[in-house]
């Protein structure tokens, strides 16, 4: 699927349609360099999935956790060294806790990605606020 995204708002909403594709164990990794809407588009997936909380990015913190109908696991790899910290807070556990795992800087552990992750890829689009949103791995 592509989508090109004119705003943040957007972006989220477009989260949210993806969303309601998703089932509970999906991971869903996301590629794009900063600014590009990442924290956005999670932010359309926890509405989506019921979660009411407020998201946030979690860079220091590398995992934030929404409760919702599906509960949501968002990483940050941003500042993770190597594949092995993501081991060390417990990326097995939340794989099999029945949430959907949104992970931002997702190649900094691609091999840490299970069978059957989802792709998204954001990049610029013709403007500077526009983005072009490639989703991989999901039923249309």
């Amino acid at each position: 699927m592509r989508f090109v995204s004119n705003s943040p708002a957007e972006t989220e909403t477009i989260g949210e349609r993806l969303a309601k594709r998703l089932r509970p164990g999906d991971v869903v990794a996301f590629t794009g360099t900063l600014g590009m809407g990442k924290t956005a588009l999670t932010r359309g997936l926890a509405r989506g999935l019921g979660c009411r909380a407020r998201v946030t990015s979690p860079t220091f913190t590398i995992v934030n956790e929404y409760d919702g109908d599906v509960p949501l696991f968002h990483f940050d790899l941003y500042r993770l060294g190597s594949s092995d910290e993501l081991y060390d807070i417990g990326w097995d556990d939340y794989l099999e806790r029945g949430g959907v795992c949104a992970v931002e800087w997702s190649e900094r552990a691609a091999d840490t990605l299970p069978r059957g992750t989802i792709t998204v890829d954001i990049a610029r689009g013709e403007t500077e606020d526009s983005r072009v949103i490639t989703v991989t791995g999901v039923d249309e």
